[in-house]
């Protein structure tokens, strides 16, 4: 499912641009697939181990549409894991990067969903 390095300092240059949910796996072990998603996430980190993250809606020309809103991101590495520290201003959480590939991200949060992104590709309408 990913490449063999499991050393989590590898995980952030693939971190950059944008991703679409592809299926959530559940504490129970049940999965949910993702077959169309109307907002992508878009990360960015800098050298800092800072950065933002923006929910888009994907529009048919190409552009995107936004709230503007956007949690900051801390990259921490801890006991072997990248862990991302997000903050807005109503809240703060902690979430754990499994894994990280070109083309595949695999996050969980806090409360053990198991989240599967996959690189987002815009539609191709012709």
């Amino acid at each position: 499912m990913l490449s063999c390095s499991n050393n989590p300092e590898s995980y952030i240059s693939h971190l950059n641009g944008y991703w679409e949910i592809d299926e959530v796996t559940l504490p129970d072990g049940s999965k949910r697939d993702y077959n169309f998603n109307d907002t992508i996430d878009f990360i960015s980190i800098t050298d800092s181990m800072t950065g933002f993250r923006k929910k888009l809606k994907p529009n048919f020309d190409g552009t995107f549409s936004t709230s503007g809103d956007e949690e900051t991101i801390k990259l921490v590495i801890e006991n072997d894991s990248l862990n991302l520290y997000y903050k807005t201003p109503f809240s703060q959480w902690k979430e754990t990067v499994l894994g990280a590939t070109e083309n595949q991200l695999i996050i969980q949060n806090q409360n053990k969903l198991l989240y599967v992104y996959k690189r987002y590709e815009p539609l191709d309408l012709d």
